[in-house]
């Protein structure tokens, strides 16, 4: 297990090297340093949870806050630092599926092997 656990730690140094994984750092430090956009992600955390809430409750959301979510999503999405984060997260994504793959590849390998190693 030492092994495995060493491994994955390799394989989280070197995907930190990746451009997908600096560019995604990149995007979120400016996320973080961009005040409007802040309010408008805190904004939007506030009204989904006052959505799910009235939901949960089984209580219709108004329609006041309806809009006011969709016209949050709407201003964040139009906003390009934002593009920029999402832009990043999608080839981030795209990057731990291909190791997620490989990582898969190796286990299919290993079932298939008939060589039993010392563990």
């Amino acid at each position: 297990m030492d092994t495995i656990q060493e491994r994955a730690r390799e394989i989280g140094r070197l995907i930190s090297r990746t451009d997908e994984y600096k560019a995604l750092r990149r995007e979120n430090d400016r996320v973080a340093g961009d005040r409007e956009t802040v309010t408008l992600l805190n904004r939007l955390s506030e009204l989904q949870e006052t959505l799910t809430d009235s939901i949960r409750r089984g209580v219709e959301p108004t329609e006041e806050e309806a809009e006011e979510y969709e016209r949050t999503i709407n201003d964040l999405q139009a906003r390009s630092i934002y593009q920029g984060v999402i832009a990043a997260q999608s080839n981030f994504d795209r990057l731990m599926m291909r190791v997620n793959e490989e990582i898969a590849h190796g286990i299919e390998a290993g079932e298939q092997s008939r060589i039993i190693l010392p563990s």
